[in-house]
């Protein structure tokens, strides 16, 4: 595969991923069918979803250009070839840095005054959250946020080119598990997954606006005391 179409299937994953963030959003906002798994009982406000809607549109174009630019430009330090233990070695390599830098990042948002009240408060608009709203936050946040991912790849580049395969893998992972915990449901499968950050972990953050700062994994928060 070239540059081009590298770039091209990379903008084309993330458009399914958000697309299935998008149908999960309308099962859970207008359907009775996850209802017995939902967190918070309280109704999502009327019309939440279309006025939302432009900064969703807005912070995904930043993301599908960032990351089909990003693929374009890193072709050369691609490596193309499928090998299972590079591939699962550097996904989870990239999960922990990138879970990392976000407990940190995210911890500041909150603890900085200026930064919470003018950037991070958006996101917490979202005190009910639904899939989607994983999209609803300052582009200035939204951009900073996928600092952690690169550090992540650019340290795996002082030892070996980046498996592409890895990369599409992580990309898919972490915008799925995104879309998950911001849906207000636990769900039986996912639950049960060790060390994983659950929808409630994440949930009793937007509703409390403080603690569980970490994303993907619950770690962080337990090492530093900041779960609840």
């Amino acid at each position: 595969m070239n540059a081009s179409t590298i770039a091209w299937y990379t903008v084309l994953l993330l458009v399914g991923t958000n697309l299935i963030g998008l149908l999960y959003s309308m099962l859970v906002l207008y359907t009775d069918l996850f209802r017995k798994f939902t967190i918070q009982k309280k109704q999502y406000v009327k019309g939440v979803f279309a006025k939302r809607m432009p900064l969703y549109l807005f912070n995904i174009t930043l993301l599908l250009a960032i990351s089909g630019l990003g693929a374009y430009f890193g072709f050369g330090f691609l490596e193309q070839k499928i090998s299972v233990g590079i591939i699962v070695f550097q996904v989870v390599f990239a999960f922990v840095i990138d879970d990392i830098f976000f407990y940190f990042y995210h911890r500041w948002l909150h603890e900085n005054k200026f930064m919470l009240k003018n950037i991070h408060s958006i996101h917490h608009k979202a005190t009910k959250p639904f899939p989607l709203e994983y999209l609803y936050a300052h582009p200035f946040e939204w951009l900073m946020g996928m600092i952690g991912a690169f550090l992540g790849f650019a340290l795996i580049l002082i030892f070996m080119p980046v498996n592409l395969y890895a990369f599409w893998i992580f990309g898919a992972i972490r915008n799925l598990h995104e879309i998950h915990i911001h849906s207000d449901l636990e769900l039986p499968i996912s639950s049960k997954i060790p060390l994983l950050s659950k929808t409630k972990h994440h949930d009793d953050h937007h509703a409390k606006l403080n603690g569980n700062y970490a994303s993907t994994f619950v770690w962080m928060d337990r090492i530093f005391k900041t779960n609840f």
